[in-house]
């Protein structure tokens, strides 16, 4: 894919509404999506695509709703580090080693706490608050949506 096309399709996604824009042409796909404020941005990739048939659609019967629990009611207090993108993490550098962070331990602002692996690529998620880790809220190799509570530093 041209970079100019590429270039019109972030101006086409900056100029409207969407919070994100995927684009296919042939075997190549471009995903553009708007990086929230505050989070680690994320590289767009345009990668060749293996094809995949599609079934149609069937009409799936919806199973009990499930309630959300208040999930900040039951956090220790102090500031809840969340992660600023989907993708899994990881509690240390590579398997076998230590965590980066235990609960109890002292962290500095900056410090890391752990890794989210999204698009091949690892982002380090950093202590945003200097403190005691309260608790750790995820476990290792665990998917994480956007802005799900991680961590607790007080």
């Amino acid at each position: 894919m041209d970079l100019r096309k590429i270039k019109k399709l972030i101006d086409l996604l900056e100029e409207s509404n969407l919070a994100e824009l995927e684009i296919k042409e042939g075997e190549e796909v471009v995903r553009l999506s708007r990086v929230p404020k505050g989070a680690a941005p994320v590289a767009a990739v345009a990668a060749p695509v293996a094809p995949v048939a599609v079934a149609a659609a069937a009409p799936v019967a919806s199973a009990a709703p499930v309630a959300d629990a208040p999930v900040a009611d039951s956090l220790p207090a102090g500031t809840v580090v969340k992660a600023p993108m989907v993708g899994t993490f990881y509690a240390s550098a590579s398997p076998g080693t230590p965590p980066f962070v235990k609960v109890g331990q002292q962290v500095k602002a900056g410090d890391t706490l752990g890794v989210i692996e999204a698009m091949k690529m690892f982002n380090q998620i950093e202590a945003e608050v200097s403190g005691t880790v309260k608790a750790i809220l995820i476990e290792n190799g665990q998917p994480v949506e956007f802005d799900e509570p991680m961590f607790v530093i007080a």
